[in-house]
């Protein structure tokens, strides 16, 4: 069955026309002509959707929406009246109803309601399935995840379902939306939560020592390889290894990948041996697969291999309900970090944060909020203790504000300056700006992603 349905209609006619067109569309349909004949049948046999009656022979049926709201959260609520008004409509939405439809009843639009509110309803269970989850662990490495907006909800709903199972895991998003925190999530809700989970950056490792890091090597493999060395897939055996940025990781290496991901043997640098590892292989990357496949930098195979289930994270800006409850969590979290008594944001902030866009994501938002709290003077964070580019002011003098910010973030700031300013100057040719900041075209690439500038190059 679809679903369980239960029409409230004092009208006997009325809804056995309902229920035999909604019966006949297979649905689970039963119905009752009063509100105390509706509270018992729900207390007997909760209903997964509700079709109530405006007018009741005992009850108000805004006054049954309410009870109903209040002990079955869940189930969803459409009302029906004979008398439409806007002021009704209103009304039955803030006590919680899903829709509103008038009678005579359109039974087609009736269907197509019913079927969305269901597959809402569906959603809904499993983000409260998924919170509760999340609840029930203990492990302080997982970050607090935050979801308001109905894209994120989706997208935890999908990594509760896969984790679950044992599929590889292909999780696509601009760099900072927070495809890390997801990958760990994964990991804690999956059956392998209690074996390790071991991360690396491909586009932050040299090729060479990248694949001694993933497979290991021999004693006497290279000069230096002064002893034996697991690699991360043999250290993560049952557990999970989150390779992040994979559409840097070099062709070659691209070949021994796909055959873990195929057989699940590895064999180390310098060795003949062949190992058997069993680890979950959750990947993640801002770059685009499809094209790269097409221009012939990574291997169509191995893009199959990886793609089993894709989970793409929207961006902070095209899901902006999370921006107040994720700069909440940020400022508590650096308020306890540094010791301060910020509390809130001034309304003046909380503009500017809303109507910015945000090319960092959420990565970005953490880095404003940590530096707001910093500077914040009172318990309230204030439009001029974010950074100025967020009002279109122009900057301080970098030097002065260097000198104000602590040692970390000061680097952070000047790398990204000197970044953005080579990028500019080269024409957004990264191999050109690397040579003008005098790295390589690898790390410039890593550094592009970690700072959020990639959408300022492309």
């Amino acid at each position: 069955m679809k679903g369980r349905l239960l029409i409230v209609e004092d009208d006997e006619a009325q809804a056995k026309i309902l229920a035999d067109y909604l019966a006949h569309k297979g649905f689970e349909v039963d119905f009752v002509h009063t509100a105390a004949e509706a509270k018992k049948r729900l207390s007997q046999s909760p209903a997964d959707l509700l079709i109530l009656d405006w007018r009741l022979p005992d009850e108000d049926g805004l006054h049954l929406l309410s009870f109903v709201k209040e002990k079955h959260p869940l189930t969803q609520v459409i009302m029906l009246t004979a008398f439409a008004t806007v002021e009704r409509a209103v009304e039955a939405m803030k006590r919680g109803a899903y829709h509103y439809l008038t009678k005579p009843v359109n039974l087609e639009e009736l269907l197509l309601i019913v079927n969305k509110a269901l597959k809402e309803l569906r959603l809904r269970k499993e983000v409260e399935n998924l919170k509760a989850r999340l609840a029930e662990l203990s492990v302080p490495e997982i970050p607090e995840v935050v979801a308001e907006s109905d894209k994120m909800r989706q997208v935890l709903a999908l990594a509760a379902k896969v984790a679950a199972t044992d599929a590889t895991v292909l999780i696509l998003g601009e760099s900072g939306t927070g495809k890390e925190v997801l990958a760990n999530v994964i990991h804690r809700l999956s059956p392998r939560k209690e074996g390790v989970f071991l991360k690396i950056n491909c586009a932050a490792i040299p090729e060479g020592l990248l694949e001694s890091e993933l497979f290991g090597h021999e004693k006497g493999a290279f000069t230096g390889a002064d002893r034996a060395k697991p690699g991360l897939f043999e250290t993560a055996d049952q557990g999970t290894l989150f390779l992040d940025e994979i559409g840097d990781l070099p062709l070659s290496l691209q070949a021994k990948l796909l055959r873990v991901l195929q057989d699940g043997t590895i064999r180390r640098v310098g060795g003949l041996k062949e190992i058997k590892v069993n680890v979950r292989v959750i990947a993640a990357t801002n770059r685009d697969l499809d094209a790269m496949v097409k221009e012939g930098t990574f291997r169509e195979d191995l893009f199959w291999r990886l793609n089993v289930f894709a989970i793409k994270i929207p961006p902070l800006r095209e899901r902006r309900e999370d921006i107040l409850p994720l700069a909440r969590y940020f400022l508590t979290k650096f308020a306890k970090k540094h010791g301060k008594e910020v509390r809130d944001f001034s309304r003046e902030a909380w503009e500017l944060l809303l109507s910015y866009h945000f090319p960092g994501n959420v990565r970005e938002l953490e880095n404003i909020v940590e530096r707001a709290v910093i500077l914040a003077e009172d318990d309230l964070i204030t439009a001029e203790d974010l950074p100025p580019y967020l009002s279109g002011k122009k900057a301080e003098g970098l030097p002065d504000l260097l000198s104000s910010l602590p040692l970390p973030e000061a680097v952070a700031l000047l790398e990204r300056t000197r970044i953005k300013k080579a990028m500019e100057e080269a024409g957004g040719v990264k191999t050109r700006a690397a040579e003008l900041l005098g790295i390589s075209e690898r790390v410039l690439r890593y550094k592009l992603s970690k700072y959020g500038l990639e959408e300022a190059s492309s």
